[in-house]
């Protein structure tokens, strides 16, 4: 019997069956189409710099003391290219960390071995259509998909997870996550921190049961507010202690977390140095007391140890925010319930970690001596500004309003189809265009869930232009506003309650469908997830 998900990607496949009348408006759509066939099998003229194999299994793997944790892990191997390319994060349930460069064609063979469909998205990578991960190119247990691109993105922190149909957020939660990190010769000759000096921070929640289980709560509300774990893990492990010697380094976080947002500052009040976003470094380092991260998001953080003493410790923590406006509905009642509401025994009760709370991430221990020879740069790359003026639709951007009503979370009042591109969804390719997510500005918010989205565009990053807030936001807006980052290149932008966001977005090079959605895993699972076909 065929799955819901396997038909609905034989109509999306066949776009041409949806509607003549949109391919008669559209001629191109219909000619675009042809770009959609499944690819399983690898192309004779594509010379792959470098190949890797990943497999999807489930295995057992040590989080907690005492019993291990089962979990479905990526692990792969390098066919062709240097070994360092790839590092399987043994011992943890994250998916490889893969290291490559500018230019370099790769071929990536992933082989599903798990009892389900899956499939996985290149967060943040400017790659072609049917190379991207979108839902209805997942393969079942016991296939094959083949992804073969040029490595086209700056030098950045990106990332790769599981986008599967309804399942995301679960399959992200059971391990189907890791980084991507890209570089090239104008980031390598900053001589930024490297080797050792530059460490990758991956900041997840997780709920384990009494027999170190994940626990993972699939009731409406948890849905609702998005999966909020009761324990913080780094790198796949608990109570993270990161041991440094007394000289600058790179620290890359990324939030790989289904729903949590941090807001991030060290304990004794020191400034965080942020020399990168989504897309890479910025064109100046920026201080901040505090550094917001939504999931999804990346930043990367200069921070110098050489004044500090042996043995002495700092912590990384996130600290104390509002998450929802007090305008409308609110979040289910404000921070208790919509901050952590977790179902037991048919009761509803608070989670120990609710979002908006005060608790820490990570401590960081000099452990030795030692001499650095980087400085910061008061200059880090060059950064293009997009203008409005070079948008196709400068007069008329294209408005995607968020809402959550009825137990459905919607993008323009529409759920998430594989087959359901709308005439405003079409875009031509090479066209740069205006885009702005409206949280409840002009809506007022009445009759809503207001709550924070971080919406994410897949293929090429984008600049964020402008925010603006409305009299109705409130404290929840102050308490964020300063840890916002908006300069540079990204791919995922945190909209408050009350927030529009405007911002600049590329759709070069590739045709086919290429999505939008909230980061938030459960609502993108829910349905505020649609494609744009570039045609």
């Amino acid at each position: 019997m065929k799955t819901t998900t396997d038909l609905q990607r034989r109509k999306l496949l066949k776009y041409a069956a949806i509607g003549i009348a949109g391919a008669t408006a559209y001629p191109g759509w219909a000619k675009a189409t042809n770009d959609f066939v499944r690819v399983n099998t690898s192309s004779a003229d594509f010379l792959a710099d470098v190949e890797i194999e990943l497999t999807m299994n489930t295995a057992d793997v040590p989080i907690l003391s005492g019993n291990k944790t089962h979990v479905w892990k990526v692990t792969g191997k390098v066919i062709k290219g240097a070994s360092d390319v790839l590092d399987n994060n043994d011992g943890t349930y994250l998916a490889p960390t893969l290291r490559l460069k500018k230019g370099q064609k790769v071929r990536l063979t992933l082989n599903n071995n798990l009892p389900a469909q899956s499939i996985l998205h290149w967060h943040g990578l400017h790659v072609p259509a049917n190379m991207d991960g979108n839902p209805m190119y997942a393969i079942n247990s016991g296939e094959t998909y083949i992804y073969e691109f040029e490595i086209l993105n700056r030098a950045g922190t990106y990332w790769y997870h599981a986008h599967t149909h309804s399942v995301t957020a679960r399959q992200v939660y059971s391990g189907l996550a890791g980084l991507f990190i890209v570089s090239d010769d104008q980031e390598q000759a900053l001589n930024l921190p490297s080797g050792g000096q530059d460490v990758a921070l991956v900041i997840q929640d997780r709920s384990f049961d009494s027999q170190n289980q994940l626990a993972y709560s699939a009731h409406m509300m948890q849905r609702m507010q998005g999966f909020l774990g009761e324990q913080i893990l780094v790198n796949g492990q608990p109570d993270f202690v990161l041991p440094v010697a007394t000289r600058a380094y790179r620290l890359r976080l990324l939030n790989g977390s289904n729903s949590r947002i941090y807001k991030l500052a060290w304990d004794d009040g020191t400034p965080l140095t942020v020399i990168g976003v989504d897309g890479g470094l910025l064109e100046r380092p920026e201080q901040h007391d505090y550094v917001m991260l939504a999931p999804g998001q990346r930043r990367e953080l200069w921070m110098d140890f050489s004044e500090r003493a042996i043995d002495s410790e700092l912590t990384l923590r996130s600290l104390a925010f509002d998450v929802a406006s007090h305008g409308g509905m609110g979040m289910m009642g404000g921070r208790g319930m919509m901050g952590g509401g977790m179902r037991r025994g048919g009761m509803m009760s608070v989670s120990t970690l609710p979002s908006g709370s005060d608790y820490p991430i990570l401590k960081i221990r000099v452990a030795k001596k030692e001499q650095g020879s980087n400085t910061l740069p008061k200059v880090l790359t060059p950064i293009t500004a997009l203008r409005i003026k070079d948008a196709a639709n400068a007069d008329n951007p294209k408005t995607i309003a968020l809402s959550m009503r009825h137990m459905s979370a919607l993008l323009n009042g529409r759920s998430y189809k594989m087959n359901d591109v709308q005439p405003d969804e079409m875009i031509p390719v090479n066209s740069l265009q205006l885009i702005e997510f409206d949280n409840g500005f002009d809506s007022g918010m009445h009759g809503m869930m207001n709550m924070p989205h971080p919406m994410h565009l897949h293929g090429e990053q984008f600049q964020i232009v402008k925010r603006e807030v409305n009299s109705r936001s409130g404290d929840s807006y102050a308490s964020v506003a300063s840890g916002l980052i908006h300069n540079g290149w990204q791919d995922t932008v945190l909209v408050m309650p009350g927030e529009k966001v405007t911002i600049l977005k590329p759709f070069n090079d590739f045709k086919g469908p290429f999505m939008y959605h909230c980061h938030n895993l459960e609502h993108e699972d829910m349905g505020m997830m649609r494609d744009f076909l570039i045609k």
